[in-house]
């Protein structure tokens, strides 16, 4: 199977550049943590965490390469997020030890594509929320395996991934972001945040994305930050929350906003609100969602914000995991609370293209 080097995927130049000379932002390169490795970043510990989560969520999956959670049944989030978990330890479709799981993910999402190009599955619940998360994950294989496998599949994967950032494009609303559903009509931070790394990771692969919806992505969610630093739901009124405070924040980071007052002051925001450790911490909504976008945060803004944050994250998840492997997520199930858990832990490993720059 052909692969590409991480080091030669397309960076997102064309964003960069119109981001640069619309919004007066210089394209600076962040100290992320890709070349600076914390110290200890690894332990025994969290690498037998790791495995016996891995091993659980492959023993969830259904015949069908889906993964089922709660009441939201077999869905495609679901699939694609417990497929990432498995990528961020070095499996791709069809190679390595999980190898078969995350090829019959793959499958099972290819066989929810609509001929708009919409990824949802029958027990679809707003499903551009899905539909970011499934097209992320196509971007992920394509970019990481020159289509995923023999040259029919591959092709697939090409044409359904082009079909799902084409309806992304379509989508986006007068204001700049995208919601529920994939009508032009309102918008929210959190469905945003979905849609630009999508885009983004899809850009990273080769793939055209148009500047013009990257750039009005970005002042969308510009326009949904508080004076405090934090981010609200929509940009019209809201009170700061964390969850998305730290979708916010990574999502300008994906868009090639490497530094400026607002990354800062986003950053600040989350290490005052949302600092892991604090006592019963599981127990917050949106905790895992969350965790999923303030550890890519604080990964991409390296330094002293990498090096606090991130013991701090995997000791609290690994005091937290269940006997059988798996985290508990009471809102939208286990498999969503452990296969987010597992891309967190994981983020040392530095597998995934999305998280490199």
């Amino acid at each position: 199977m052909m692969t590409r080097s991480r080091r030669n995927w397309p960076p997102l130049l064309a964003c960069v550049g119109l981001l640069a000379g619309a919004a007066g932002v210089a394209p600076a390169q962040p100290r992320s943590a890709e070349n600076h490795a914390a110290e200890g970043e690894m332990s025994p510990e969290l690498d037998r965490a790791v495995a016996q989560g891995l091993a659980q969520l492959a023993s969830l999956q259904n015949e069908d390469g889906s993964w089922d959670s709660g009441r939201f049944g077999r869905n495609v989030a679901i699939t694609a997020l417990a497929c990432l978990a498995f990528m961020a330890d070095g499996n791709m479709p069809g190679r390595g030890p999980y190898g078969e799981i995350v090829d019959r993910g793959l499958d099972f999402i290819l066989s929810t594509a609509s001929e708009n190009g919409l990824l949802a599955s029958d027990a679809a619940n707003g499903p551009m929320y899905g539909h970011g998360f499934a097209t992320l994950f196509l971007g992920e294989v394509y970019g990481t395996t020159a289509g995923g496998g023999d040259t029919a599949r591959a092709q697939r994967v090409h044409e359904t991934l082009v079909r799902a950032i084409r309806l992304i494009e379509q989508t986006q609303n007068d204001e700049g972001g995208w919601r529920y559903n994939p009508v032009p009509y309102d918008a929210d931070s959190s469905v945003t945040i979905c849609q630009i790394m999508a885009l983004r990771s899809a850009r990273n692969a080769g793939i055209e994305v148009s500047s013009r919806v990257i750039d009005r992505a970005v002042a969308y969610v510009r326009r949904c930050q508080n004076p405090d630093g934090g981010f609200k739901y929509q940009a019209d009124s809201g009170a700061s929350a964390w969850p998305r405070s730290a979708a916010g924040v990574a999502s300008l980071y994906y868009a090639g906003i490497y530094e400026g007052s607002d990354i800062d002051r986003g950053l600040r925001y989350l290490e005052v609100n949302a600092m892991p450790g604090a006592g019963g911490a599981m127990s917050r909504a949106h905790y895992f969602y969350g965790h999923y976008y303030a550890v890519q945060a604080m990964y991409l803004a390296g330094g002293p914000s990498w090096a606090a944050w991130w013991p701090a994250i995997r000791n609290e998840l690994l005091n937290t995991q269940n006997p059988d492997g798996t985290w508990t997520d009471r809102s939208v199930g286990d498999t969503y609370g452990t296969a987010m858990a597992l891309i967190i832990l994981q983020m040392p490993k530095r597998y995934l293209p999305i998280f490199q720059k």
